[in-house]
């Protein structure tokens, strides 16, 4: 993929690339993958919960490099994670990237999504 101009100077040379929730890829800078990084090792080993999202996260995660045109290698077993099979759309998202197959996003955002509601729910957590 070639990564958008925009992202490439709060990525760096090199970025972590996982999967992510809704069948989108994160895409973070390394010091803030280490910061989500220390965050998740803290979770209690004993709550089954915490292991697996732990482990969801860790395992597909790969080190990517950016090259001189720009372009990044999204490793196989992420591609087919999201479903990318020609088109890819890119987001900023706070301190991270989303990767989507183009039809995914379409089909996300064609969603009845009540923001009203989630709006609520997100004043209840203190924001």
């Amino acid at each position: 993929m070639i990564v958008p101009a925009k992202f490439r100077e709060g990525l760096g040379g090199k970025f972590i690339i996982t999967k992510g929730l809704d069948g989108c890829l994160y895409v973070y800078p390394i010091d803030e993958w280490k910061k989500l990084e220390d965050k998740l090792k803290e979770l209690p080993l004993t709550n089954k919960d915490a292991r697996a999202f732990v482990r969801f996260f860790f395992s597909g995660a790969s080190e990517v490099e950016i090259d001189k045109q720009g372009r990044a290698l999204i490793p196989q077993n992420l591609i087919e994670y999201a479903n990318i099979e020609k088109e890819i759309v890119s987001i900023g998202v706070s301190n991270r990237i989303e990767i989507w197959s183009k039809e995914k996003w379409i089909e996300y955002n064609e969603q009845n999504i009540d923001y009203d509601e989630i709006a609520e729910k997100m004043s209840q957590l203190g924001i």
